[in-house]
């Protein structure tokens, strides 16, 4: 009873919500923002402070971008762009040793998922990667949920004795919230000055975003329901014609007839277009994940059964090979 006595003391002395606000060139990426309104709305439950840590050479622009943001508190650090291991991890451990947060939240990019491992070892705490939904418990604990056991079902994990709580979420899965105009941020201007004796950068090649669906306004979606890989020239053709991009689930990647750049899912891209039309897709739990934020879902489906069903906006329970050409003649004639 004594050591849960202390324990329970112990996690007291934890408060708080602190966002690891990942930015580039004085831009804060839009998971960050995602992360602090859902931070936010946590807070109102668990109390607390809502606090951000952002690192980056140029803070007077990172400091700008956040002045509306939901944040009450935030650190920022002027530092390399480009992410090194020791320097990042030193400024987070000393920003949480300072704060001392219940919860931590970083963005399930290539950098987060870097990161947050080292801060789970540095604090010997739990880390829960891509979580599709985020709650606070009755006893103060963030139940922090993610598909398991390859995305057949949804796992709900706590971590109830160690502090702080470490999640990853990746971008697009939490709703975007505005900030509150003329909020008072209090900001923390500092400098690392460092070295980072692991990474030694010689040059930045920046990455082509051609391939991207991520940000697509407008996607078409083809499911294990295609019967040929040269039937996937339909659906382009939808697409385009819809002024979209033709994206995939991770049936038709280990098939080989799509590249793992357009399989929507957490084994793949998170996306919320205004638009997705899925065509042939059971949907999986890890597929539902990725795109479940999407404005409107049409789902076209042959069997009645199918899962995507339950989160469609509009279920088409018809065989994509009649209702598809059906849709591109019309949109050739401008109906």
């Amino acid at each position: 009873m004594m050591l849960r006595k202390s324990l329970k003391e112990e996690q007291n002395q934890w408060t708080g919500i602190l966002v690891y606000v990942e930015c580039y060139k004085g831009k804060v990426m839009p998971v960050s923002l995602e992360l602090i309104g859902e931070a936010r709305r946590l807070a109102a439950k668990a109390g607390g402070k809502v606090y951000g840590v952002a690192i980056g050479e140029k803070p007077e622009e990172i400091r700008e971008e956040l002045k509306d943001s939901f944040l009450d508190e935030a650190y920022l650090w002027e530092a390399s762009d480009e992410y090194l291991p020791i320097a990042y991890e030193r400024i987070m451990t000393e920003c949480i040793n300072t704060i001392r947060p219940s919860v931590v939240l970083i963005g399930g990019t290539r950098e987060g998922r870097a990161l947050a491992p080292r801060i789970a070892v540095e604090f010997r705490t739990g880390l829960t990667a891509d979580c599709t939904s985020l709650e606070i418990d009755d006893d103060g604990n963030l139940m922090q949920t993610r598909p398991a056991f390859g995305g057949n079902i949804m796992a709900e994990i706590l971590t109830k004795d160690r502090r702080p709580q470490l999640a990853t979420v990746r971008p697009g899965v939490m709703p975007k919230r505005p900030g509150i105009p003329g909020k008072h941020t209090v900001f923390y201007m500092k400098k690392w000055d460092g070295p980072d004796e692991t990474v030694t950068i010689e040059a930045v090649k920046e990455q082509s975003q051609d391939d991207s669906i991520a940000g697509q306004k407008i996607l078409v979606a083809a499911g294990r329901g295609v019967k040929k890989k040269e039937d996937l020239e339909m659906l382009r053709e939808l697409a385009h014609l819809l002024g979209g991009e033709l994206a995939c689930s991770r049936a038709l990647v280990e098939k080989g007839w799509m590249s793992p750049s357009r399989q929507i899912g957490l084994s793949g891209s998170t996306v919320s277009p205004d638009y997705l039309i899925t065509c042939g897709v059971s949907g999986t739990v890890q597929f539902m994940a990725g795109m479940k934020t999407a404005k409107n879902i049409i789902a076209i489906n042959s069997d009645p059964d199918a899962r995507i069903f339950e989160i469609a906006h509009y279920p088409v329970c018809a065989d994509l090979y009649e209702v598809v050409p059906d849709l591109i003649e019309r949109l050739k004639e401008g109906r």
